[in-house]
């Protein structure tokens, strides 16, 4: 009898037994942290369960992967951010900090999308042998930054904009997006 595929719509199940050691349920062998960074960079989700009490730990490991990643010199938080992600922890800003992230970063998700679109549409270089493979490696690069999903904010017909023939470049769109972060931040500290 044959394995059935596993569905890669489903999240990846990681069991932690009680040595601590983290076992992959669909290939039957044991991951590191680093196998289940590189599960989603590829855009796979994960949920990683203890196995004798059933709690979900994929938080507590997620925040442990970029700690590690921090702690190495891969820096992408900078000190300020951090400092105000502590203070949310004690303030009534705290229940519009998550709100305020996950909104952060489908703009951030939104701007490389359309600089990557942008890229393509505006460049001369694009008809040159080569190009697109270098296309492909910078979308390959963006999806691993934003966690495989910088495509499904502009897909056909959501983005008017773009379809009446929005002519902004890239970095225009950045500053713009850069502004309304900075607006946003601005209320959050007056919070």
């Amino acid at each position: 009898m044959t394995k059935a595929r596993p569905d890669a719509s489903e999240p990846l199940l990681i069991k932690r037994y009680a040595s601590r050691r983290l076992y992959n349920t669909e290939t039957s062998d044991y991951v590191t942290l680093e196998d289940i960074a590189g599960f989603i960079r590829t855009g796979r989700e994960v949920k990683i369960v203890d196995l004798k009490s059933g709690d979900d730990l994929t938080r507590q490991y997620l925040l442990q992967i970029i700690a590690e990643h921090e702690s190495r010199g891969d820096t992408i938080l900078p000190i300020a951010v951090l400092t105000d992600l502590v203070r949310s922890y004690t303030t009534q800003a705290g229940s519009v900090v998550p709100d305020f992230l996950t909104m952060s970063f489908e703009m951030l998700k939104q701007g490389q999308s359309k600089m990557v679109e942008n890229m393509t549409a505006m460049n001369p270089m694009a008809k040159m042998p080569g190009f697109e493979a270098m296309r492909a490696q910078q979308e390959a690069f963006m999806k691993a930054m934003t966690g495989g999903l910088g495509k499904q904010w502009s897909g056909p017909g959501q983005d008017a904009e773009a379809d009446e023939g929005d002519t902004r470049s890239a970095a225009q769109e950045l500053d713009e997006i850069k502004r309304q972060l900075a607006d946003l931040q601005s209320k959050l500290s007056k919070m």
